[in-house]
C-alpha cells in the first residue's frame, strides 16, 4: 500500500490513564477486596490504595489506558510513517498529564487530548501477584471527556474523517457513549471499519444498554474468554461454548451490510477463536515458556494493537491475528505495556 494518506489512518478514542504498577501480596488484595485477575473502576474504598501502592519499593509508571495502549502498539508495529494512529481522550492539566503527552509523543502517536483542570489525570493501579494482575482504574479526568467541547470541534472531527479504521475499548462506554456512537455511525455510513472491545465483564453487565446501542455499527468485536462468556450470559445465549458464542455475536443485527461482522476472542495461552466468513476457526498462539512470562498486563491490548497494525494496511484476517499473537507474545515478556525499540515481525 502506498505510504501516502497513511497518517491518521487509524483512530482510537478512550481513557488515557497513567499506569502505576507494583508487585503486591495477597494481603494487599484482600485489604481492598480485589480479585487476583480482574479489572474494576475505583470506588471510595480504593482511594487509599493509590497512595499505598505509590509507596511500594518498586513502582513503575507507564502511559496506559486500554485504547491508548493498542494504538501505541499498532504504531510500534508499523514504525514508519509516524502518526499513523490518532488518539482522543481527556487528561488533567497536571504532572501526570504532562507525562502522558510526553509518552504519546515518544510513541509517535498523534494524541489530541481534551485538557481540563476540574479533575486530575486518570490513573490505573496494576496490582501484580505472580502472573496475575488486578487493575483498579481511577478515571478522574478520563471521565470528563466532552463530545461538544472536543469531538465535535471541526479540527478534531476532521481527524476522525481522515481515518479508515476505528477502534474503541468498551471501557469508554462508561464515559461518553454518545461520542462512540457518532464515530461508529460515521464509520458505518462511509463503509469504514469500526472495532470495539468487550474490555471487562462489568461492561456487558452494567453498561448493557450503551453497548447494545453501538453493536449494530461494530464490524470487529474483540474480547477474551471471560468477557465473551459474560456477554453471552447477559444476552441469554445459554451457551458457554466460545465458538458458538462467536457465531451468535456475529449474527447480531448490523447496519452496514457490506461488511460481515468479525468476532475475535482470545483465550490466554489457548487458541484464539475467530469468525472467518461463516465459519469459526481456531488460531494457535505462539508458544512461550511460562518462566518467560513477566507480566500479562497489557497482553489483550497488545493483541489488538498488532491486529490493527495489519488491518490498517488491508492485510487478510489471518495476518492480522498472526500480528496480534506476535505483539502479545512480546508484551508478556516485559513489565507493563512496553516494547523493545523495533518489532521483529515478518
Amino acid at each position: 500500500m502506498p505510504v501516502t494518506n497513511f497518517q491518521n489512518a487509524l483512530f482510537g478514542m478512550g481513557n488515557p490513564l497513567l499506569d502505576i504498577s507494583a508487585v503486591v501480596d495477597k494481603d494487599f488484595l484482600d485489604k481492598y477486596g480485589l480479585k487476583p485477575n480482574d479489572q474494576i473502576l475505583a470506588e471510595e474504598k480504593h482511594k487509599a490504595l493509590f497512595d499505598e501502592i505509590v509507596k511500594k519499593s518498586k513502582v513503575e509508571y507507564h502511559a496506559g489506558g486500554s485504547t491508548q495502549n493498542s494504538v501505541k502498539i499498532a504504531q510500534w508495529m508499523i514504525q514508519e510513517p509516524h502518526k499513523v494512529a490518532t488518539f482522543f481522550g481527556c487528561i488533567g492539566t497536571d504532572h501526570f498529564g504532562e507525562i502522558l503527552k510526553q509518552k504519546a509523543a515518544e510513541a509517535h502517536v498523534d494524541a489530541h487530548y481534551y485538557e481540563q483542570s476540574q479533575e486530575p489525570t486518570g490513573t490505573c493501579a496494576a496490582c501484580i501477584t505472580g502472573d496475575n494482575r488486578s487493575l483498579v482504574a481511577n478515571l478522574a479526568a478520563a471521565n470528563c471527556y466532552n463530545k461538544e467541547k472536543h469531538l465535535d470541534v471541526d479540527r478534531n472531527w476532521s481527524l476522525v474523517e481522515k481515518a479508515r479504521v476505528y477502534y474503541i475499548a468498551g471501557f469508554f462506554l462508561t464515559v461518553s457513549p454518545e461520542s462512540i456512537l457518532k464515530v461508529a455511525k460515521h464509520a458505518s455510513d462511509n463503509n469504514k471499519i469500526f472495532g470495539l472491545n468487550l474490555s471487562a465483564p462489568f461492561i456487558s453487565q452494567f453498561f448493557k444498554e450503551p453497548l447494545m446501542k453501538v453493536m449494530p455499527y461494530v464490524d470487529i468485536i474483540f474480547g477474551n474468554e471471560t468477557e465473551a462468556a459474560t456477554f453471552a450470559k447477559e444476552q441469554g445465549f445459554e451457551t458457554e461454548d466460545i465458538a458458538e458464542i462467536a457465531r451468535r455475536v456475529q449474527c447480531l443485527p448490523k447496519v452496514n451490510k457490506n461488511r460481515q461482522r468479525i468476532v475475535v476472542f482470545t483465550q490466554g495461552r489457548e487458541d484464539t477463536v475467530a469468525t472467518v466468513g461463516d465459519k469459526v476457526k481456531m488460531f494457535p498462539v505462539l508458544d512461550i515458556d511460562q518462566n518467560d512470562i513477566v507480566d500479562t498486563n497489557g497482553a489483550g491490548d497488545a493483541f489488538v494493537g498488532g491486529f490493527l497494525s495489519e488491518l490498517v494496511q488491508e492485510k487478510p484476517l489471518e495476518e492480522c491475528i498472526r500480528a496480534g499473537h506476535y505483539a502479545a507474545n512480546v508484551i508478556i515478556r516485559r513489565v507493563g505495556c512496553t516494547f523493545p525499540e523495533k518489532p521483529d515481525f515478518h
